[in-house]
């Protein structure tokens, strides 16, 4: 249990309390899988909620990743990512975004020298309120 497993064993460790079985997986690295087994449904709603993996699969093992629907990849130290089917794709896949815009109709308050009044309608534009915006560029703002 010093590193990730890669291999034909799964190592099954038993607790007396619920609280020392997550107190063990917090004390390690993130894992690539955790597994569960019950059926005691707040126990998995628990388990789902408060562990950290790159996958977890309850009441079986593996299966998660033969699910081609289903994302598979680590967090933190277990690796980044995800894979299967578009997950692959979309993993592997740079999306470029591209902002066009004209010269035209370009504002001043965006440029130095920054005045009082501009830095009011920067901070009426950045609020998002539409309210706000038209009062500043009025000048009927409360600022």
């Amino acid at each position: 249990m010093q590193e990730e497993i890669f291999g034909p064993l799964l190592p099954i460790i038993t607790v007396e309390n619920l609280e020392e079985c997550f107190g063990i997986i917090e004390a390690k690295p993130k894992p690539l899988s955790a597994y569960l087994f019950t059926n005691d449904q707040r126990l998995k709603k628990k388990f789902v909620q408060n562990v950290s993996a790159g996958g977890i699969a309850i009441n079986d093992t593996i299966l998660q990743v033969a699910q081609p629907n289903l994302p598979f990849g680590g967090v933190g130290e277990s690796g980044m990512g995800c894979y299967h089917g578009k997950f692959s794709f979309d993993a592997f896949t740079h999306r470029k975004p591209v902002l066009y815009r004209i010269f035209a109709r370009d504002s001043s308050v965006r440029y130095p020298p920054y005045t009082p009044k501009k830095e009011k309608i920067m901070r009426a534009l950045l609020s998002g309120n539409l309210l706000r915006i038209i009062l500043t560029l009025l000048g009927w703002s409360r600022d």
